[in-house]
């Protein structure tokens, strides 16, 4: 890779030359920093270095175009316990290039960040992208999945049968393709249960999210807090055909135009199967 190109709406990094099957990738982030919790307690979150970095360095490396947005196109919030090398084989090296890449696109930063908001990306017109991609970490189990922007964005994406991709925590945004999200989202959170069945455009797709072992297994990062529903309950209800690996363990699953990956592990077989459908 050996220059960086910012446009209105897109930060690309380029390799040397961009061959003709370049396709144009949206990337979509929370506008968050912190997850309520319930008995109103908060815990500190953003998204997940290697969940974002990963696929898109296979992407940029590709010669494809990305564009970063949020729900209100702020700079994303990088949570600070993914920057460990645990996510990257233990790989010092292989950790360093990563943040070197974040810090190089400049999604982060304060003032210059290329980040846009999902009502431009609406102005730009959802034809001009090829797919879509969520990373996770806990973020959007805050605002993403009951975004409406992001909801007619899905909608269109499965209407088309436009590559759609998501990891870890991402796939909760699917919810926001529901007629009422927000009321699935509070439903579930009171009382523990809430119905979507064949009201959901993604209801018996095939799917995987953060599994409820690995969300008992990491509860203490939490702060003693406890979240409102678990992720995979959510999408259970709602009507997917959930699918897990052991606590861990990569998982991919592709169903129609969606790819979906269990845990921080996936990602980078995320990233890969998002390649192989972009070619």
């Amino acid at each position: 890779m050996n220059r960086l190109t910012h446009i209105a709406v897109a930060a690309t990094l380029a390799t040397a030359s961009i061959g003709a099957s370049a396709k144009n990738v949206l990337v979509v982030l929370s506008d968050v920093a912190t997850l309520e919790l319930r008995d109103g307690k908060t815990a500190p979150t953003g998204f997940y270095l290697n969940e974002l970095m990963q696929p898109v360095k296979l992407l940029l490396d590709a010669g494809h175009t990305l564009t970063f947005a949020k729900p209100q196109g702020k700079a994303p919030t990088m949570d600070k316990g993914s920057a460990n090398k645990q996510f990257f084989n233990n790989d010092e090296a292989d950790l360093g290039a990563h943040l070197d890449l974040l810090a190089r696109l400049k999604l982060t930063a304060v003032e210059g960040s290329p980040v846009v908001s999902l009502a431009r990306v609406e102005q730009l017109g959802y034809a001009h992208f090829d797919a879509v991609y969520v990373p996770g970490g806990h973020a959007p189990m805050q605002d993403l999945l009951q975004s409406p922007q992001l909801g007619k964005l899905l909608t269109n994406f499965n209407a088309n049968g436009k590559l759609t991709a998501l990891v870890c925590h991402g796939p909760i945004a699917l919810l926001a393709a529901l007629p009422d999200a927000a009321a699935f989202s509070q439903k579930l959170a009171n009382t523990g249960t809430a119905k979507a069945g064949h009201k959901w455009i993604y209801a018996g797709y095939r799917m995987t999210v953060f599994s409820n072992t690995e969300e008992e297994l990491s509860k203490g990062q939490m702060g003693g807090g406890a979240m409102k529903f678990y992720p995979q309950t959510a999408l259970e209800h709602a009507g997917a055909a959930y699918d897990s690996n052991a606590p861990w363990q990569a998982l991919v699953v592709t169903d129609r135009e969606l790819i979906t990956g269990q845990n921080p592990a996936s990602a980078l077989g995320v990233g890969q199967a998002m390649l192989a459908r972009l070619k």
